[in-house]
Order: C-alpha cells, then structure tokens, then sequence
C-alpha cells in the first residue's frame, strides 16, 4: 500500500531537507510519503503519565519519557587532565535511569535539565556499576509554556516511533508533522461498501488518527483500518492468484481401477488411519479437475504423509502421467526413494524380470550420481519407463525431461525458493498438479496468510503402533550431573537394543573455522561456538559412551559416505550417530528411541519438533533430552521448556511464530522485499484474516480485474511489486 498515488510523492519533494531525507532513506528506508506515514508510532506515552523505567532493555535504543528528579556536576581526573561528568537521575515513580553527559557536552543539560523538568529521552541502554543508564542521550522538553515542544506535541498522547541513534522518535513525528496534511488525498483501496458495512473509518483519517491521536479510541479506529487495509489487500492478490489457476488447463489424473494404487492399498500390511483415508479422499477428487492442483499437505512428524503423498502418486502412474517427489537433501531423497521402494516391493519394478504386471520403475535422480547411473535415470524421464521419480534440485536441471509430469510433490516447502519449485512445475507439457507437504505445522490464519492460494489438508492423528516421546530440558550449566545421566540413559537405551542420536549445531571442521572467524571479538567473548559434531563424537568416544559404536554424519561428508552411514544405522550396525541436522526430516529408524540435542537452544522451536520426531517411530517409546547451559529465567529456555511439555506442532508453531514475528513467516525474505506488515499480526488478527479472505474471494469471482475498484487496483500495484507479483505467480 506504500505506493498510493498522493503518497507516492518522494519525500525529497517534501520541506524536509535533504539531511533528514538521507537518514530516514538509509537507516529507515523510507523514500516516499506513504513510506513514512506507513511508519506507525510502536507506542504512546501519555503527558500525565510517566513510562516504566524498571522494565528497559540492555543495548537497544529506546524512548523514555521521565522527570528529572537530580542533577550534579562532578569533576575527574583524566587521562587528559580535570573533566566535567554531568550526572541526571530521572524517574517515573516507581524507577531511576542515569543519564551521564561529558566534557563540552555537559553545559546545555545542565541549563535544560532541571529538576522538576518533563522531557522525552532517546539512547541505548547500558550497565555502568550495575546500574542502567543512557550516555549521552538526545533530548526534547515538555514544557507547558508556548515554545515549540507544544506545538509538536498538541495531543493529549505523545507518539513514540520506531527509531535508531541518527533519527530520534520525535524528529520523525515531526517529518511526519510535515507530510501528514498530504494523507487528505490519498486514495482508499477498501471499496466504499465493504468499509461501511464493517463500520470502518476511511484512510485520511485513519492516518491522521494513528499518527496524532487526542484519544485513545482514535488509535483503536486507526489500527481496526489499517489491519483491514493489510488484511485485504494480500488476501485479494492470493484470490487472484487461486482465480488465476482455475483458468489453468490441467490434464485429469483418475486412478484406473484395478491399477497399481488397488495393487498397491491390497498389499498394505496395515490399515490407512482415518485423517490419511480423509486426505487422500480431497487429493484424488483435485487430481480428477482439469485444471491444476495446489494443495498444502501439513501434519505431525510421523502423520504419515509419505504414504498419502505416494498414493497420489500411483493414481497419477494409473492414469498414464508422471509423478516427482522434489526433496531438500540428497540423504532426504536416498531415504524417500529407499522407504518407497520397499513400501511398493515388486511394483517399484517395472520393465525388470518378475515384476508385477502393473509394476513402474522407481528412480532416484540427485546431484552426485555416477554418470552411467544418472544417463540411465534421465532415459528412464523421458522414455515414461519411470512412473516415479525421487531427487534433489538435480531434477530442475535443463537437460532433465519428461515424457508426461502429471504431478509435483514438493517435500518440506520452506526449504525450496519459488523459484526451484517453478522451474519443475515448468517441465510439464501442461501445468502439473501441485501436492506441497510440511511437517512443520503452521496455525491455520498463517496457512491462510502465507499459503492463501493453496487449499490446506491437516493430518493430526499419528498411525497406531507410533510411541510417545518424552521430552525433558538438561540443564547442563547449572546442574552438570543432570548431563552425566543424560549419557548414562543412552548407555541404557543401546543396552536394551536400541540407537541414539546425538545432535549438534556445527560440523567442527576447517569450513567451520573461516565461518567463525568473521565474528567481532566481542561476540567472541561473550559466546562460545556451539558444539560440533567432529569435537562431541570424539569425547563422547573417550569418556561417557566408550566401547559403544559410534559413526558421525552431517552434510559436508561425500554423498556415498553418508549413504553408507545412514544403512549401516538403519541396518542397527551403530549404536549412537552423532549429527547435524542432516537427520531432520524423514530420516526413518524406527529402532532408534533417544536423542540429545546439544545446544539446544541455538535451535528454534520448529527445528526442534522436527528433529525430536526421528525418535519414536516403532513400537517403543521415545525419549529426547534437550541440553542448555542458558539461565533459567531466559527466553531461550522457557522455549526449551515449551518443547519440553507440548507434543503439539500447531502449539509450538504458535510459540514459534510468536516469537518470530510475520516478516519472516510470510517468506519475504524468499522475495527481497520488506513484509508489508505493520498492524496485523496473524496470531492476534485471525478473524480480520478470515474475514478479509471471504470478503477478497467474493470481490474477486464478481471483478477478477479490479475494473470497479481503481483504488484497490493501485494498492495491489504498490503492495506487489513486479519481484513480489513474480513472488507470488511462483508459489
């Protein structure tokens, strides 16, 4: 919305001098007036009330608005002769701040800051002695005596913007103060009935609203708008996008009766559970439309969407067509293809000797293959020999061909850029089907959010015989006998015929060192390198697991080692693999029932759901110990802790996403471009998500093309930006 036409004017056009131009530019980057008035205050400060100073963060920038309660010159003696320090003490009733100024710098605060005086302070919070304070801080006095700081600070609520050190909060609401008479004529994108009929107040004055509020209400009415604004306008461009699809061709895929997925469901030596039968159901009726599938496949670790993603599959082979599973890593895709063959046995080879008379070929394609072994698999592509194929980014390549794509399964979406799962979707000889899975679940307003386009299928029940797993944090610094006892349970676990995983952030070889070395030495010093890999396998060796076998696995080693590690583990070979988190997703040893995760908390919360579902997977119950050496009362282990009590993926994932914040989560980063989120939070605003989508879609059936609406036309213009508009047509 930042490119409304009245808001489109650069600010270098506005009275605001090029200086202040340059910072909000650079350290902002704001360059036009919607840029800026799209710059909401984070908060408000009251005149009659004061902020809580107790609760400042160490080493950020902050906004205080306090009293002086003292102020003292004192002199020193430096390392160039006598000095002035000038020492303020401001409160808010309940806490002090120091303020400390030096030098030359010490006769201006002396005049202005008198005790008694109400000021708005800006610096970084530091420790001195124990004690916060703020250096040099800028200022800017509430007087109530007619100078200039009335004026600028009219209303009843002083606004406080989000700021760095070269532009403080109240020179923006002053460049603010300069453009926000131009807001008058700035064109709305909510067309006039949806905006009545939700009692929304319209875009002048929202904008004056959020920006000079005389009350409290008015702030309310503002952000209710502008999420509606957010909410609208991205859930409008998503129901173009699903609109847009359904003019698609696509050929139908129909399962033909008595084919391989009959052959295939008759030989299952267990029966499909309720949400797999339910899912499946939704896929085999998309697949029967004639234009193309998008649907997002998430469930538990362990939900068994390999199995339903290899069913659509088969019903694609059925029905003549080709099906390619695209996975992140090439142990990922040997494991895919190796679970694959063995689940379909004899109807994984096709065109060989004794196959079933169904039977297709199965072929895994990926980076390192030999190049008899992947001239074969390329022949097998083009000739239709291969029903279906299992690789890495290795299947986008130019020279891979199909005979006749009729389905894409995409594996752990987050990993791939859309610009990968694109050019695959590009070798069909119409646009394939389209089946994207996650095991990271994602709350149902980020799905409709993020993934707008795609219908959703939940799998939320684990098949029978799965274990729990219990999962407990160990508090290694504070109490290392907890991380003794931790080795000795593995030592147990083997003992009674079991594996471990042992997980740790870094690899620890020379790769390693150059990364490290770009750290400043303060990071040095305050924080050790995490774990490594190479490093722990060889203590553990040494000292707690000595005399068990134990084999390391992470994703510098040569594609055939690691293969050759992952079978000889699977295989029940090895006791403990100590890895990275090569082993995160789809990695299948049913036999291995505990993981220590080392570091954990240099983790996040999704990463470590999924590594903990590696355990768990057969008839005995899992167990995953999550090693820290982070206080008690830190952020970092009240999050171990969330892991440590919810099994629940929708949960963490909410923990997760809480944290985070949505920039991330809507995949700007995948586009390069800012999230276009300022008021809308997608945890909070589910409603206002699901209601804009409803209102989005029946817009968009009625007027694809926006013809009625040129102000939402112009909105999506500035919101979509030709990179992000690709962005999205990718998805």
């Amino acid at each position: 919305m930042e490119g409304v036409p009245a808001l489109d004017e650069p600010l270098s056009k506005q009275s605001l001098g090029p200086a202040t131009c340059k910072v909000l530019a650079e350290a902002l980057d704001l360059h036009t007036v919607g840029d800026l008035l799209h710059h909401y205050p984070r908060r408000y400060a009251e005149r009659g009330e004061l902020t809580t100073l107790a609760d400042l963060p160490l080493d950020e920038h902050v906004t205080v608005v306090a009293q002086v309660a003292d102020a003292r010159v004192l002199t020193f003696n430096g390392s160039k002769g006598r000095g002035q320090r000038l020492e303020v003490t401001i409160t808010d009733g309940s806490g002090r701040l120091q303020l400390v100024f030096f030098g030359k710098g010490v006769h201006k605060p002396h005049h202005d800051l008198l005790p008694g005086t109400r000021a708005m302070f800006a610096g970084k919070v530091s420790l001195f002695n124990r004690r916060l304070q703020l250096a040099h801080p800028s200022y800017e006095l509430l007087r109530g005596d007619g100078d200039e700081a009335v004026g600028t600070w009219a209303g009843a609520l002083i606004p406080i913007y989000p700021a760095t050190t070269k532009m403080e909060s109240w020179k923006i609401a002053k460049a603010v103060d300069t453009v926000l008479p131009g807001a008058v004529d700035a064109v709305d994108p909510l067309p006039p009935a949806l905006r009545e009929g939700r009692g929304l107040i319209d875009l002048p004055d929202a904008l004056n609203r959020i920006h000079r509020p005389r009350t409290k209400a008015d702030i309310a009415a503002a952000r209710e708008r502008l999420k509606w604004d957010e909410a609208f306008v991205l859930q409008v461009a998503l129901a173009r996008r699903r609109h847009a699809d359904t003019q698609l061709p696509a050929v139908a895929r129909r399962p033909a009766p008595g084919g391989i997925l009959d052959a295939f469901d008759a030989k299952l030596p267990f029966t499909l559970t309720e949400g797999q039968t339910k899912v499946s159901a939704e896929i085999f009726d998309d697949l029967a439309t004639e234009h193309p599938m998008h649907r997002l496949l998430q469930g538990e670790v362990g939900s068994g969407k390999t199995m339903v993603a290899l069913r659509a599959m088969l019903a694609v082979v059925d029905s003549g067509g080709q099906a390619a599973m695209l996975a992140p890593t090439e142990v990922l895709a040997q494991q895919h293809h190796r679970s694959i063959t063995e689940m379909m046995g004899e109807l994984a080879e096709g065109g060989m000797l004794g196959a079933a008379e169904r039977a297709t070929k199965v072929v895994l394609l990926t980076g390192s293959m030999g190049a008899a072994a992947r001239r074969q698999a390329l022949l097998d592509l083009v000739t239709g020999e291969a029903g279906v194929v299992i690789g890495t980014h290795a299947l986008i390549e130019d020279k891979v061909q199909f005979h006749d794509l009729g389905l894409v399964v995409v594996d752990e979406q987050h990993r791939f850029g859309v610009e990968q799962r694109d050019a695959l979707r590009g070798k069909g000889k119409q646009p394939p089907h389209l089946l994207v899975m996650t095991a990271t679940p994602i709350p149902r307003t980020v799905a409709m959010t993020v993934f707008g386009d795609l219908e959703t299928s939940v799998l939320d029940q684990l098949p029978a015989g799965r274990s729990p797993i219990a999962s407990h944090v160990v508090p290694a610094a504070d109490k290392p006998h907890f991380l003794a006892r931790a080795w000795e349970r593995v030592r147990e676990e083997v003992g009674n015929g079991h594996q471990a995983y042992v997980v740790c952030p870094r690899i620890g070889d020379e790769e390693d060192q150059k990364k490290k070395s770009k750290a400043s030495p303060e990071d040095e010093a305050e924080k050790r390198p995490p774990l490594a890999v190479l490093d722990v396998a060889e203590k553990l060796g040494a000292g707690p697991l000595a005399g068990l076998r134990i084999a390391v696995l992470h994703g510098r080693m040569h594609p055939d080692d690691k293969d050759d590690v992952m079978r000889r583990f699977a295989a029940g070979e090895l006791d403990v693999l100590v890895a990275t988190t090569v082993i995160e997703v789809g990695v299948n040893v049913p036999n291995a029932t505990a993981m220590v995760i080392m570091d954990a908390d240099r983790f996040g919360v999704s990463q470590l759901h999924q590594l903990r579902g590696r355990v768990g997977r057969g008839s005995a119950p899992g167990l995953c110990l999550l090693v820290s050496e982070m206080p008690e009362a830190s952020p970092a282990r009240q999050r171990l802790n969330a892991v440590a009590t919810t099994l629940d993926g929708f949960e963490l994932s909410r923990i997760d996403l809480e944290q985070r914040r949505e920039g991330d989560v809507l995949g700007q980063a995948q586009s390069g471009v800012r999230s276009s989120l300022r008021v809308l939070t997608v945890i909070d605003d589910e409603e206002v998500i699901a209601a804009a989508r409803e209102e989005a879609t029946a817009l968009v059936l009625a007027d694809p093309d926006l013809e009625s609406h040129p102000g939402l036309r112009t909105a999506l213009d500035a919101l979509l930006s030709e990179e992000r508009e690709e962005y999205l047509d990718k998805g």
